[in-house]
C-alpha cells in the first residue's frame, strides 16, 4: 500500500482519500500491537514515533475533533470552535510534540438525578487534535497488555460485554459481590505515579506531563493542576485505564494464596482458585465476586491499599458488599446490585424448575435476571415526559419524530437484558400511552376525539399512535415491545482480543467495520453474524469471502443491501452454478413459448396459402 504521507503537499481537505488514510494508520497500529505483544519495546517506540509524525494520523485526528466528535463545537480557552477545510489542513500541518499545552476551560455539567455537578476540562482544538495523534500511537501498545475484564473506553468493547460477563459469572452460583466506585477518579490521579507507570521518555513524556499540568481556567480565574487528568480530553480515558491497569492481576495473585478445598478435602489448583474470584471493571466502576464473604472483604482492603499508590480511594457512599440472592446477607439488607444502568439480582424459584447446574445437573433453586434499573426507567420516562410537554402545541408528526429515536436508543441499550421477560417493555409502553392520551385530550378536549384523530387500528393493535393517516405509509410511534430483548443471545468479546490483532473476520462481524475490510463486506458480516447462509458454517480468517446477489441480476434482482449476502468462495461457485442453470431453464422455457406460439399460427398460414403446396 502506498504511503499517503507523500501526498500531504498536493491534496486538499476535500480530496483526501480517507479509506487509504485509515488503512495506513491502522497498518501501523497493528504492527505496534504485534511488537508490544512479543515484548519488543524498541520496535514499539520506533513505530510510535513514525505514527506520531505521520501526516495521515494528523489529518485523521483533526477530522475526529472537528467533524466526527459530538463535542466538535465546544471551544477551549482560545474560543475557537469551528474550522474551515483550509484551516483544518493548516492545523494538521502544525501538530507536533512541543512539551507545551494551553490551559483547559472548566465547564460544569449536572450529574443525572443529583444536585452535584461534574467538572469537565475542555482543551483547545489544537490540543485535542494532538492528543488524538498521541492516543492513536499509544493505544495499541497498551491494548496488548490490558486485563481481559476491563471494558470501559476500549476499542471493540462495550458495557454489554461487561454485563454479559456478570451473567456468566453468577448464573450458576450465588455469590457475594463488592460493588465499588472510585471517588473522583479522573480528578485525583497522582501525576508522578501515572508518568512512572507509563514508562515513556523524551518528547512523549514531556507532552503528556504538559497536558496533566496545564491547569484550568474557571470564570476567568486560572488554577494550577497538581493531580488528575482533565475529563473532556481525548487522551484522558486511556490515561485513566492505564492508571487502573494491574488491579485484576493483583487480585489474581491474592486468589492463588486462598485456602480453598474440594469436597474430598484436597487443595484446589491455583487455576481454580483464580477462577473462583471474578473482577469486572468498567472505567472507575468495578465489581468483585466470590462465594466467601471473608474473601470479598479482604479484596476491599487490598484494593484500598493498591489505589493509594495512584492517589485514589474508594467512595464510601457508593461502595457496598451485597449478596446476589439473599437480602439478609447484604450489608444494607438489599439483594442484588446496580451496574451501568442495569439491575442484576437472583430470585428463588421452585426446586422442580428446569434451571439446573450445567455440570452437576442439580437444581439451582434460583434464576438470574438482568433488568433496567429503577433509576434508568424513571429517567427514561422523564425524558419522554419533557418531550411531550415541549410539543404540547406541535403537530403529531413532529412529536413522533422526536420520540422514536429516544425509544429506539433506550431499547437498543437494554436489548441484552431480561426487560421483556419481566414485562418492563410493556410497562414502558403503557406509561407512554398514558402521557400521549393526556396530550391528545389537551389538543382535542376529549379522549374519544383524540382516539379518532391520533390513533388507528393496525392489524391486532387498536391503539397505534399514527400521523398522516391518509398516506399509504403513515408515520407511527415505535413501541418498546416490538424490539424485544434477551440476555442470552449476546456474545461477549473474547478475553484479551483487540481490533489491532488483525482478525478481520471476527472484528468485522462484531463491529460492522474495519479499515482493512471493505465496508460492504463488513456490514454483511455483522448482519449475518459471521455465518455463511449457504452452508451455515462460520467464516474463518483464511476463508475467501465473496459478495453474492440473493436474486441474480439476470433474474431481476436489485443491487442493494437487501439483495446481498456474503458467501464462502466455494459456496458462491455452487450458488452461481444453480443460478446459471435456472437462467438457462428460463431462456429455454421462453424459447419454447415462442416456438409454440409460432406453431399455433402456422396452420392458419398453410390454409391461407394452400395453393403453394398443391
Amino acid at each position: 500500500m502506498p504511503n499517503t504521507d507523500s501526498k500531504q503537499n498536493t491534496v486538499g481537505w476535500k480530496d483526501i482519500n480517507w479509506h487509504k488514510v485509515e488503512r495506513y494508520v491502522f497498518k501501523l497500529q497493528k504492527r505496534i500491537y504485534a511488537a508490544s505483544s512479543r515484548g519488543d519495546v524498541r520496535k514499539v517506540r520506533k513505530l510510535q514515533k513514525t505514527l506520531i509524525r505521520s501526516w495521515s494520523n494528523k489529518v485523521l485526528a483533526v477530522r475526529k475533533v472537528t467533524t466526527d466528535n459530538r463535542g466538535k463545537k465546544t471551544a477551549g480557552v482560545d474560543g475557537v470552535k469551528s474550522l474551515s477545510p483550509e484551516a483544518r489542513m493548516s492545523l494538521a500541518g502544525q501538530l507536533k510534540l512541543t512539551g507545551k499545552s494551553q490551559p483547559t476551560r472548566r465547564v460544569w455539567i449536572p450529574k443525572p438525578g443529583r444536585d452535584e455537578k461534574r467538572p469537565l476540562g475542555i482543551p483547545t482544538i489544537y490540543d485535542r487534535a494532538l492528543q488524538g495523534v498521541v492516543k492513536t500511537a499509544l493505544e495499541p501498545e497498551w491494548e496488548a497488555h490490558f486485563e481481559p475484564n476491563s471494558y470501559g473506553f476500549r476499542p471493540g468493547r462495550s458495557c454489554h460485554d461487561a454485563i454479559k460477563q456478570i451473567k456468566l459469572t453468577i448464573q450458576n452460583k450465588e455469590k457475594y459481590v463488592l460493588d465499588a466506585d472510585i471517588a473522583k477518579c479522573f480528578d485525583k490521579i497522582n501525576h508522578n505515579a501515572l508518568l512512572q507507570k507509563l514508562g515513556y521518555t523524551g518528547k512523549i513524556r514531556q507532552q503528556i506531563r504538559a497536558w496533566l499540568k496545564s491547569g484550568v481556567i474557571d470564570q476567568k480565574v486560572f488554577t494550577a493542576t497538581s493531580e488528575g487528568t482533565p475529563q473532556g480530553g481525548v487522551i484522558s480515558p486511556l490515561l485513566a485505564n492505564i492508571a487502573l491497569h494491574g488491579m485484576e492481576n493483583m487480585l489474581n495473585d491474592f486468589a492463588k494464596t486462598l485456602d480453598l478445598k474440594n469436597y474430598k478435602g484436597y487443595q484446589l489448583s491455583w487455576q481454580s482458585k483464580v477462577k473462583s474470584l471474578a473482577v469486572i471493571r468498567y472505567a472507575d466502576d468495578f465489581l468483585i465476586f466470590h462465594t466467601d464473604l471473608n474473601v470479598v472483604q479482604r479484596c476491599r482492603e487490598l484494593i484500598s491499599e493498591w489505589l493509594n499508590g495512584m492517589g485514589l480511594e474508594l467512595k464510601p457512599s457508593k461502595t457496598r458488599i451485597a449478596h446476589t440472592l439473599h437480602s439478609e446477607l447484604s450489608e444494607d439488607g438489599v439483594a442484588g446490585f446496580d451496574f451501568l444502568g442495569y439491575h442484576i439480582q437472583q430470585f428463588p424459584i421452585s426446586k422442580h424448575s428446569s434451571a439446573v447446574h450445567p455440570t452437576t445437573r442439580k437444581p439451582l433453586g434460583f434464576r438470574t435476571l438482568i433488568t433496567p434499573s429503577k433509576d434508568a426507567c424513571k429517567k427514561h420516562q422523564k425524558v419522554i415526559k419533557d418531550v411531550i410537554k415541549k410539543h404540547k402545541n406541535s403537530h403529531q408528526a413532529r412529536l413522533i419524530n422526536e420520540l422514536n429515536p429516544i425509544i429506539r436508543g433506550w431499547v437498543k441499550y437494554y436489548s441484552n437484558s431480561d426487560a421483556q421477560t419481566v414485562g418492563e417493555l410493556t410497562r414502558q409502553d403503557y406509561l407512554i400511552f398514558q402521557k400521549l392520551r393526556a396530550w391528545g385530550r389537551y389538543k382535542t378536549g376529549s379522549v374519544n376525539k383524540a382516539r379518532k384523530k391520533y390513533w388507528k387500528k393496525i392489524g391486532n393493535k387498536s391503539w397505534v399512535f399514527v400521523a398522516n393517516k391518509e398516506y399509504a405509509n403513515p408515520l407511527r410511534l415505535l413501541t418498546h415491545t416490538e424490539f424485544g430483548s434477551s440476555s442470552t443471545e449476546y456474545v461477549k468479546v473474547k478475553d484479551k482480543d483487540s481490533p489491532f490483532n488483525g482478525k478481520l473476520v471476527y472484528w468485522s462481524t462484531r463491529m460492522g467495520r474495519s479499515p482493512d475490510m471493505p465496508t460492504r463486506k463488513a456490514n454483511l458480516l455483522k448482519r449475518q453474524k459471521g455465518i455463511c447462509p449457504w452452508c451455515c458454517l462460520r467464516f474463518r480468517e483464511e476463508d475467501t469471502l465473496e459478495v453474492d446477489h440473493i436474486l441474480a441480476l439476470a433474474l431481476g434482482g436489485r443491487d442493494d443491501y437487501k439483495n446481498l449476502q456474503l458467501l464462502h468462495g466455494h459456496c458462491h461457485d455452487d450458488k452461481t452454478a444453480l443460478d446459471l442453470e435456472y437462467i438457462r431453464e428460463r431462456k429455454l422455457q421462453k424459447h419454447l413459448e415462442v416456438i409454440n406460439s409460432e406453431l399455433v399460427v402456422l396452420p392458419n398460414l398453410l390454409c391461407k396459402n394452400s395453393k403453394y403446396f398443391f
